[in-house]
């Protein structure tokens, strides 16, 4: 039951940022995500480990996205940070993206090739879902799509591995 109720927040919560950002709300996702991450430390077993991956999660996702952003592939609805800097809308779906690590997506986990192939798929298809969707000022073109799976290729193995360091120190992930 953890791993669909996981599924379906992180669906929620992805929308209410991606739309938001489209409709001139982007603030939006700074709400929702944080408030399906404090739900999802409410329903982990430890909510160490899980804060420590979402933090990390941000910080890669900061430095991804900005510099993709920098390199001209795409150009998310700007919000608070200046270009090139990632939006922090954009942020939070990586902070997002982190309540899934260990529950919904924890399929993944120590699979890392499995990984840079969903990730070099998944990356590209979500930035161009968004694009479509309005949440960006510049869609990312063929390069572009390229250039972000190349980036989520590199990034979501990253993460796991991460997120293998940090559940090994907390004594493992919370089984749904």
């Amino acid at each position: 039951m953890r791993k669909i109720v996981n599924f379906i927040v992180f669906q929620a919560a992805w929308f209410a940022a991606v739309l938001g950002a489209a409709h001139g709300m982007p603030w939006l996702g700074v709400i929702a995500v944080p408030l399906a991450l404090a739900l999802h430390l409410a329903l982990s077993p430890d909510w160490r480990p899980e804060l420590l991956l979402a933090l990390g999660a941000a910080a890669t996702g900061f430095v991804f996205d900005s510099i993709l952003i920098a390199a001209g592939m795409f150009s998310p609805v700007p919000y608070i940070l200046p270009s090139p800097f990632s939006s922090l809308w954009m942020v939070m779906l990586w902070v997002n993206l982190a309540t899934t690590m260990n529950v919904s997506m924890g399929w993944l986990s120590g699979r890392y090739a499995l990984a840079a192939v969903f990730g070099s798929i998944g990356g590209p298809v979500a930035y161009y879902s968004g694009a479509q969707l309005g949440a960006m000022t510049r869609l990312p073109d063929a390069g572009g799509l390229v250039g972000i799976g190349v980036a989520w290729a590199i990034a979501l193995p990253l993460l796991y591995r991460a997120a293998a360091g940090i559940n090994a120190r907390y004594g493992g992930p919370g089984k749904a």
